[in-house]
C-alpha cells in the first residue's frame, strides 16, 4: 500500500514568483510523496525572470497561470502544511490559509522589486530561486522526522 501524499500550499501575494519556484521544486524533489500547489492573495502575472532563471534548472513555468487563494477556499481544499513565502516587508499582506494543517512562513525577497541592469535582476532572482530550493529541499528533510510530520 503506498503512502498519502502530504499536501502542500505555497502562498504569496501575487503567486507571480516565489510561490510558483517553490511549488515546482517540491514537486520535483519531493518524488511522489507531496503535492504542491501555490497561490496569491492578487494574483497577478508569471513573472518573465522567474519563468527565465528556472529555464535554467530545468523546470518550464513558461504555461503555467497564476492562481488565487480564495478560489482554493472556495473549492474546499485542505493542506497538511500551508507555507507562506512573502518578504518581511509584506508579511502583514501575505494572506493565512484557513485549515488543521501547519503553518509555516518563510521569507524571500520579491524578485518583481528587483532594480538594476537585466544582468543584475537576474542574479537576484537567481539567488531567490537558490534560496527557495534550499528551503524546500531542507522542508523535506525536515517533514520526514517523527517530530515534524506535515
Amino acid at each position: 500500500m503506498s503512502a498519502l501524499r502530504r499536501k502542500v500550499l505555497f502562498v504569496c501575494i501575487h503567486n507571480s514568483a516565489r510561490s510558483q519556484m517553490a511549488e515546482a521544486f517540491l514537486n520535483k524533489h519531493g518524488k511522489g510523496q507531496y503535492e504542491a500547489e501555490s497561490a496569491g492573495i492578487e494574483p497577478g502575472k508569471m513573472n518573465p525572470n522567474v519563468v527565465k532563471v528556472m529555464q535554467e534548472v530545468g523546470i518550464d513555468l513558461s504555461k503555467k497561470e497564476t492562481r488565487g487563494v480564495f478560489d482554493l477556499l472556495k473549492q474546499g481544499k485542505s493542506y497538511n502544511a500551508v507555507i507562506t513565502v512573502c518578504d518581511a516587508a509584506s508579511a502583514d499582506k501575505c494572506p493565512v490559509f484557513p485549515g488543521k494543517g501547519k503553518k509555516l512562513a518563510w521569507s524571500f525577497e520579491d524578485p518583481s522589486a528587483f532594480k538594476g541592469s537585466e544582468k543584475e535582476v537576474l542574479e537576484n532572482t537567481r539567488r531567490i530561486r537558490d534560496e527557495i530550493d534550499k528551503a524546500v529541499q531542507d522542508f523535506i528533510k525536515e517533514s520526514g522526522k517523527s517530530n515534524f510530520r506535515v
